[in-house]
């Protein structure tokens, strides 16, 4: 019987050396943590985090694995769901993975170093979060991609995430090819999450990392506790596998373990310089350019047409700014705040900057248009008229943050203590900047999840309205 593509992917991850990832891909790998413990420890104020807490009764202290940015000790499963759901909340995070890889990955590992039972040097910790990111962006790619993958409906955070947490976890809790078999086997029973929050701007989507982050942490329990999953989950014939039930007629199975370790995956991801979906990155970026060198006022806008195609503007088309939920998947609102306030960061997604009569206005002048000829894709087409009948089309094939236009390290460092130095403080904020960058280095990595507690033991609570 030949070996399953399950067995063949947990044999190669088991083969992984630290010294396997060049120094440029650890190094992006830091920044990514950085940039998710940012996005996390902002996103433990957010109103889907208090309601987690004190919707599941987490108002107490029951294990010894912190919620960041709050007082509390839970369990480590327990935990990860409520970092997870931290760090998606206000759509901050990174994406190009699995799609929003830090905040499955992140909290299952930092959860993890509670169910080690032994120190976890840095390099340890990195090699699991650079797995972690590996293998959720390959199963998303074995299910064609992200388009064709969550075109069929699904939120790949959730669907793919859970194999990378499972895979992250795995790696630094030990197990052994059998057991990292039997835990990616085990994942699939916590693949989730679709899209049908689209259609009312619900918070739903931010409990799909949290999901996926506490599914992969309990499979890799389970798997080194000796429960077994199914090996042939990822075989392509295999009837109830994932790729038969989440990704039929889309995929390529074989690109699972492909050329495995020959172009590590979290190179490909983004880190957000804006607090909107990915989505709409390239026009803000194209707005912003249009400006700049035509020496145009906001004020000089008369219209602004945006072509899309129809994957993108059924994602981030809408012109629904209800909730903060609404204007994060937004095109038009990302545009209306760009031209509006200049940015567009947490400030401009709280309800009065979304309310004031200016956006209105704005959104009216903004018209969105499915192109059929452009591939699901490709990025938005702006084509913004002036007042005195001028037009300019712009159209951003690499936005900032993407791989080819990465931010500076600089601004990934000052994004994240802007979002963290508000919760923990700027002496610990710094001192948590400090440890990471130098996690390679680091022999015990455990007391990096004492330093994303709140310094008081109350739990910062949100007044803001989603």
């Amino acid at each position: 019987m030949s070996e399953s593509l399950a067995t063949d992917l947990a044999r190669k991850i088991g083969q992984v050396r630290f010294s396997d990832f060049p120094i440029a891909t650890i190094h992006k790998a830091k920044l990514h943590i950085l940039d998710t413990l940012g996005a996390a420890l902002a996103g433990s104020t957010s109103p889907e985090t208090s309601a987690v807490i004190h919707g599941l009764g987490l108002g107490r202290d029951t294990g010894d694995t912190p919620v960041w940015g709050t007082g509390l000790m839970l369990n480590s499963r327990t935990a990860s769901f409520v970092n997870g759901v931290s760090a998606h909340a206000f759509e901050l995070d990174d994406s190009g993975g699995c799609d929003h890889s830090g905040a499955v990955v992140l909290p299952t590992v930092l959860a993890a170093l509670t169910d080690v039972g032994a120190p976890v040097d840095g390099a340890r910790f990195l090699e699991s979060i650079l797995i972690g990111y590996e293998v959720g962006r390959r199963v998303l790619e074995a299910s064609g991609g992200y388009e064709a993958h969550n075109g069929l409906g699904w939120h790949s955070t959730g669907t793919c995430g859970v194999f990378g947490a499972a895979a992250a976890a795995g790696v630094l809790l030990g197990l052994d090819t059998p057991q990292l078999t039997s835990a990616l086997g085990l994942a699939c029973s916590y693949a989730g999450g679709t899209w049908a929050f689209i259609q009312d701007g619900s918070q739903a989507k931010k409990l799909h990392a949290g999901r996926a982050a506490e599914g992969g942490l309990i499979a890799a329990k389970l798997a080194r506790a000796s429960l077994t999953g199914p090996a042939a989950l990822f075989d392509a014939q295999c009837w109830g596998g994932f790729f038969s039930t989440f990704a039929r007629h889309t995929g390529d199975a074989g690109l699972l373990v492909s050329d495995f370790g020959q172009n590590w995956r979290l190179n490909r991801c983004s880190i957000k310089p804006y607090a909107t979906c990915r989505g709409t990155h390239s026009a803000i970026d194209a707005i912003g350019l249009v400006l700049g060198r035509e020496e145009l006022m906001p004020e000089d806008v008369a219209a602004i047409e945006v072509r899309m195609s129809a994957f993108q503007i059924g994602m981030c088309g809408g012109k629904s700014v209800s909730s903060r939920a609404d204007a994060q998947m937004s095109l038009p609102y990302a545009l209306a705040a760009r031209l509006q306030y200049g940015q567009v960061t947490l400030a401009e997604l709280v309800e009065t900057a979304r309310m004031h009569p200016q956006i209105a206005h704005w959104l009216s002048f903004i018209r969105t248009e499915a192109d059929p000829d452009m591939s699901d894709d490709a990025e938005p087409v702006i084509a913004v008229t002036t007042g005195d009948g001028r037009r300019f089309v712009e159209m951003v094939e690499q936005p900032l943050g993407s791989p080819a236009n990465p931010m500076a390290d600089e601004a990934v460092i000052a994004k994240f203590t802007g979002l963290a130095s508000g919760v923990v403080g700027l002496e610990r904020s710094d001192a948590i900047r400090d440890f990471v960058l130098n996690l390679e280095r680091q022999p015990a990595v455990h007391c990096l999840s004492a330093l994303l507690r709140h310094p008081s033991p109350a739990i910062p609570m949100s007044g803001a309205k989603a």
